[in-house]
């Protein structure tokens, strides 16, 4: 009376197939171990879910794995303003702003 249909889902032939031949201790840490892997990714997909709304809520980054066009790494140019700034005074910047290629003044001074 078959008709040929199989009734296990093709996930579980695959099981079937290759850990059949094992000890039934050995079919249930494994599948263990599978499962376990599952709910790992789903936990740390979930975290990063998260972790991004929240940022999105507060302003802040989130934080990422440094890579891409913009990561210099060991290339990123030091800070040297950093340790000859006086506290509360602020290092001029923005689109006006020249820093070592202001020309010179005919007095001999920067300006």
């Amino acid at each position: 009376m078959s008709a040929g249909v199989p009734l296990a889902s093709w996930k579980t032939q695959m099981f079937e197939s290759l850990l059949g031949f094992l000890p039934d201790w050995v079919q249930i840490t494994v599948l263990a171990l599978v499962v376990l892997a599952l709910l790992t990714a789903w936990a740390l997909k979930l975290k990063r879910r998260i972790a991004a709304r929240r940022a999105v809520r507060t302003a802040a980054p989130v934080p990422a794995q440094a890579s891409g066009a913009d990561f210099l790494g060991p290339y990123a140019p030091r800070n040297q303003g950093a340790t000859a700034a006086r506290p509360g005074t602020r290092e001029p910047g923005g689109a006006d702003f020249l820093g070592a290629y202001v020309p010179r003044r005919e007095d001999g001074g920067q300006g």
